[in-house]
């Protein structure tokens, strides 16, 4: 590294670095990292072991010191994390701090906790942090950073840039992995920590003192400063392990005095962590790339092996070897070979001791994919990106902080088995109506769902909220386990100490929000509690919704609920929902209501007519159910004298006559006199004509395919419209044509080449082509002209 930062100040950071950084002579010995590097943590077993630390001061949330024993315990098998949960009148903030078993702060933990070292964080606590940076900082914009730290000024500085252009490098972290952990771990510790120093201290004399403040180091490093004085009263000898970036901040003179704002009420957890979740490749503004390939190099290192590196890219070549077999996919031995040999290739060409991750993907690249990128050959690759991030998940120690909706959480898993000690998505297929303990394990998923766990995504099955697919009786459902899916649970722990007790109390909350005047909103809420299996909400939801009954006037909301009721009664027996007859009741009131309200429906707004239409459809289709008293002859009445209102709009004038005809209230003729009408009227309303038949298709497309009128007049003012006329009608009829069925769409194939005295197979061949169809245009247009020059025309 010193070779590379050959400038003026080269010689004032090594002075610096060997007199106040770095120096066992000194009371204080600081230890500048890059947050989750095993280089780092390597070179830190070797300094704790020659200094000799009475204490060891970590950058991390002053509030978290009680954590540490759990975060060291012998259960405890990282990745894990601590989660800060902080909320204000406005805002609810939440935070990570992550550790995996090669972190510099964990590593530092791990040897303390062994040698009988006490430890401690010193840095704000997340809470602090944000209420001392709220005057003239964005609250939402340090939101943002989801992990305590960020590394974004570190990484992104002119001098790195600079930096990454000078060593031909694509990207920083290319940079780091060549410089530092490749060559760094052969180097003496003295001289990579000075190289890491160094190379921070430049990162950050790349930004105004403005642009420091702004982001919050200045405040963080004079309260970390403050933990270092109050050490140094009470040990000796005191090692600080601080990201690198603030290592300089902590030994530089600065006389302004920051106030701490201190934070009350934050929350402050240890939870299990990801592999994925701990890759800079997924957003994490702190970490590196490749979280498995790392941890397999830290475990190189730990066993003491000499070329880390070189053993973990032949494990990983023969895993990659073996995953995309399992796929089906044909690969050779020979390719794995001509592989490695690149990274040695590679490694030497770029100057390197060993070839690693860089190499590794280029070495994939040319000789699994042969240098093509392509969708087709991109498999491996990708491949390979899923081995290097890896998909393990941490496990906490039991303790005290346990949260009990967490532990309930996975007591729950347990019991359905589901499969939670792994990243990836998982399927489980439930028949609900078959097993009573799949039916529970629906509730639970649609329980989660409820508290917005984000955890489990129904795929198939029921709609119980749409009505679609209700004849199904298995639901199939995707699941996946992160640290996001316990984050999430933490912040339901408000809400209850488990699952069920959490949706209850969340639900009890919504409740007291509902309006009395929508009915629907209550059927709705009904609905979910039954499928979350909240019996104890349900009976309190049901009376709500008969009492909001009596006060809605909306048809649309009535028609909703009368819906949903339908739908409980209907599977009264799945839903284990007890009160058959008050349901009864109930829905032969919400019809009543319902019913009642639809003459007012003579002059809608057009974007209301197609959910009309739908309801008025569910109003008749439940009418020809048998067992439920309803009051029909309102319906019937409601739907005459509405038919009889001039200003009707086409659409649902169509709908209302293909209901009524179906209940053998209307002559077939009266529909297609009423289509005739609009075929052979203004050309105003014969524009109209689409819309009224999109109304009968909804209801009763029957009337269509089998009444060769109808197809005939149709066929009329297709042919005597005009061509823009008919380019402006063309996608309403398109749209109308959509309620056929591929079949029925065969048949109207079929009496349209019977209209033309002709046969199926002509009216279906290909169209010609436009361009084809413009040539004989001009043509006939030349050989036009050319005749009028003879006079032949």
């Amino acid at each position: 590294m010193g070779g590379l930062l050959q400038h003026e100040k080269m010689d004032q950071i090594t002075a610096l670095f060997a007199e106040e950084v770095f120096n066992f002579e000194k009371q204080v010995v600081y230890f500048p990292v890059r947050h989750h590097s095993p280089a780092c943590s390597h070179h830190l077993q070797k300094t704790i072991a020659a200094y000799k630390p009475e204490m060891i001061l970590l950058e991390g949330p002053e509030n978290s010191n009680h954590l540490i024993d759990i975060l060291t315990a012998e259960k405890t098998k990282p990745p894990v994390s601590i989660y800060y949960g902080y909320t204000t009148e406005e805002h609810t903030y939440v935070c990570y701090y992550p550790f995996l078993d090669y972190s510099p702060e964990y590593v530092a933990l791990k040897e303390a906790a062994q040698h009988g070292i006490p430890a401690k964080f010193i840095d704000l606590s997340y809470g602090s942090r944000l209420e001392s940076l709220e005057q003239g900082h964005d609250l939402k914009k340090e939101n943002k950073k989801l992990s305590y730290h960020d590394e974004t000024l570190l990484t992104g500085s002119s001098f790195i840039q600079r930096l990454c252009e000078k060593m031909k490098c694509r990207t920083f972290d290319e940079l780091w992995e060549a410089v530092f952990e490749i060559e760094g771990i052969k180097k003496e510790t003295p001289d990579f920590v000075r190289d890491v120093f160094a190379y921070c201290y430049l990162s950050r004399m790349a930004y105004e003192d403005a642009v420091l403040e702004e982001e919050g180091n200045f405040i963080r490093e004079a309260q970390m400063k403050q933990h270092v004085e109050t050490a140094k009263k009470k040990y000796a000898r005191i090692l600080v392990v601080t990201g690198g970036f603030h290592t300089y901040g902590l030994i530089e003179e600065r006389r302004v005095t920051y106030k701490v704002r201190k934070a009350t009420g934050e929350k402050v957890y240890p939870m299990v962590y990801t592999f994925p979740e701990a890759d800079q490749l997924n957003g994490y503004a702190s970490g590196m790339p490749f979280v498995n390939y790392y941890d397999m190099i830290w475990r190189a290192l730990c066993q003491q092996n000499p070329l880390p590196y070189t053993k973990s890219n032949v494990n990983l070549l023969a895993e990659l070897l073996r995953t995309i077999r399992k796929k089906g996919e044909s690969v050779s031995v020979a390719d794995a070979i001509e592989a490695n040999d690149l990274i040695h290739g590679l490694a030497s060409l770029r100057s390197k001791r060993e070839g690693g991750a860089y190499e590794l993907l280029d070495a994939v690249t040319s000789a699994f994919t042969k240098g093509e990128r392509s969708i087709a050959t991109s498999g491996p690759l990708e491949m390979l990106r899923d081995i290097l991030t890896g998909n393990r998940i941490g496990e906490v120690a039991p303790n005290e902080l346990d949260v009990p909706i967490v532990r309930n959480f996975k007591d729950m898993c347990k019991k359905y088995r589901l499969h939670i000690h792994t990243t990836g998505k998982k399927q489980k297929v439930l028949d609900v109506y078959a097993k009573a303990l799949h039916r529970d394990n629906s509730r639970f998923f649609y329980c989660l769902q409820f508290l917005e766990v984000d955890f489990c995504q129904k795929e198939s099955g029921p709609d119980w909220a749409n009505y679609k697919h209700i004849n199904l009786v298995r639901e199939s459902w995707k699941y996946s386990y992160s640290s996001f899916v316990e984050a999430r649970l933490i912040e339901n722990s408000v809400h209850g100490g488990s699952i069920r007790e959490a949706a209850i109390h969340k639900l009890e909350g919504i409740i007291k929000q509902l309006p009395n005047h929508n009915s629907y909103e209550a059927a709705k809420w009904l609905l979910e509690a039954i499928l979350m299996g909240l019996e104890e909400l349900s009976g309190r939801l049901f009376y709500m919704v008969e009492e909001y009954v009596k006060q809605d006037s909306s048809f649309s909301s009535l028609c909703q609920t009368f819906h949903t009721l339908s739908l409980l009664y209907e599977q009264k027996r799945l839903f284990a929902f007890a009160e058959s007859e008050r349901v009864e009741k109930l829905i032969s009131e919400t019809y009543y209501h319902a019913v009642s309200k639809i003459y007012e429906l003579a002059q809608p707004n057009s974007d209301e007519i197609e959910g009309i239409i739908e309801n008025l459809k569910r109003l008749y289709m439940i009418t020809t159910k048998e067992g439920l008293v309803l009051a029909e002859e309102i319906f019937h009445d409601q739907l005459v004298e509405l038919l009889h209102v001039k200003t009707l709009p086409p659409q649902l004038e169509g709908a209302i006559a293909a209901i009524l005809f179906n209940l053998n209230l209307l002559e077939r003729e009266e529909i297609v006199q009423r289509a005739r009408a609009y075929m052979f009227g203004t050309t105003e309303k014969m524009m109209l004509t689409a819309r009224y038949l999109q109304g009968i298709f909804m209801i009763a497309r029957d009337i269509f395919l089998y009444d060769r009128q109808l197809l005939g007049d149709l066929d009329h003012v297709i042919g005597s419209l005009s061509y823009e006329d008919f380019l402006q009608i063309a996608p309403e009829l398109k749209l109308a044509f959509t309620y056929f069925s591929p079949m029925e769409i065969i048949t109207i194939s079929e009496n349209v080449a019977n209209l033309y005295q002709t046969s199926m197979e002509e009216i279906s061949c290909s169209a010609l082509d436009e361009e084809i169809l413009i040539k004989a245009r001009n043509l006939d247009e030349t050989i036009r002209k050319e005749f009028a020059r003879w006079n032949l025309v």
